[in-house]
């Protein structure tokens, strides 16, 4: 067991380790590489050069752990993000019920630009993704579709909170690093957390058309797309917000199979019968 002082010591340390990635990030964004040097981080951040060779082993370890730190962050903000966002799943859906729920779930995809209302709380340990209890990947979800919206705006938040961090971790800020393995892992359970909401809406019906991994990269595709963006300047906040819930709505759109299709649509057989899209079909009818 550590002592008072070691503790003391170990926090004191991890504050610095901060202030000094935060530091390196800055100047890196903002006056781009050729301002990342241990000298200059070490001017910018108060602390001797020393204390980042003794921290990070040099420059090429300070980039690392910028990665590290971006996505180390970026996680804690996606498991944070509430299991209920919207609170519109029935207590009890019986067979006869199931279809009026699904157009339930459309519809508030339908009709993203009024955003979510007050979000009910959430216990403790929740997690995006996942069930009631921390970490836990057999629990299913209440809402497993409000989830996985939630998740998808705590992508926004992270991007407009981090700005810098994320263009580090998705926009190439520093040309020709490449990422070790435990960078490499770190930046995975990122985006495994996002197909497994995705499949926890799969496994509940609430979605079809795709395999998870399928559903999760388009709506990946989109979302970086919006934030970088918008982090860029291109669109105002309260707007950008509207146009973001817009757009993966849109993405998640043509997997919400509706209940009663047409005849002669692509996804309807006659009989009235319902047959599954398939993945080529449900980005067809995206694009058409």
């Amino acid at each position: 067991m550590a002592t008072a002082y070691q503790q003391a010591q170990r926090e004191g340390q991890d504050v610095v380790r901060t202030a000094i990635l935060d530091t390196a990030t800055h100047l890196l964004v903002t006056e781009g590489p050729g301002a990342l040097t241990v000298r200059r981080i070490a001017g910018e951040a108060g602390c001797s050069t020393k204390v980042i060779y003794t921290l990070f082993g040099g420059k090429d370890g300070l980039v690392e752990a910028l990665w590290l730190e971006g996505f180390a962050r970026f996680e804690r903000r996606l498991r944070a993000a509430p299991k209920s966002a919207r609170g519109e799943r029935p207590p009890h859906v019986t067979p006869e019920g199931e279809h009026g729920e699904r157009r339930l779930l459309a519809g508030s995809l339908a009709d993203p630009l009024a955003g979510p209302p007050a979000e009910p709380s959430t216990p403790d340990g929740a997690r995006f993704g996942y069930g009631t209890r921390a970490g836990s990947l057999t629990d299913p979800p209440a809402d497993p579709l409000a989830e996985l919206r939630a998740g998808l705006d705590a992508y926004r938040d992270y991007a407009l909170a981090e700005p810098d961090y994320y263009r580090v971790m998705f926009q190439g800020a520093v040309p020709g690093f490449n990422p070790g393995p435990e960078a490499v892992e770190a930046a995975g359970r990122s985006f495994d957390l996002l197909v497994h909401a995705v499949r926890a809406c799969l496994e509940q019906g609430l979605l079809r058309g795709g395999t998870a991994r399928e559903i999760a990269d388009l709506l990946w595709m989109a979302v970086h797309g919006a934030v970088s963006l918008e982090i860029t300047g291109f669109f105002a906040p309260p707007e950008s917000a509207r146009r973001y819930r817009a757009l993966y709505a849109a993405v998640l759109a043509p997997f919400l199979l509706p209940p009663d299709l047409p005849d002669d649509d692509p996804a309807g057989v006659p009989g009235g019968e319902v047959r599954e899209l398939s993945y080529e079909e449900s980005v067809e009818r995206t694009a058409s």
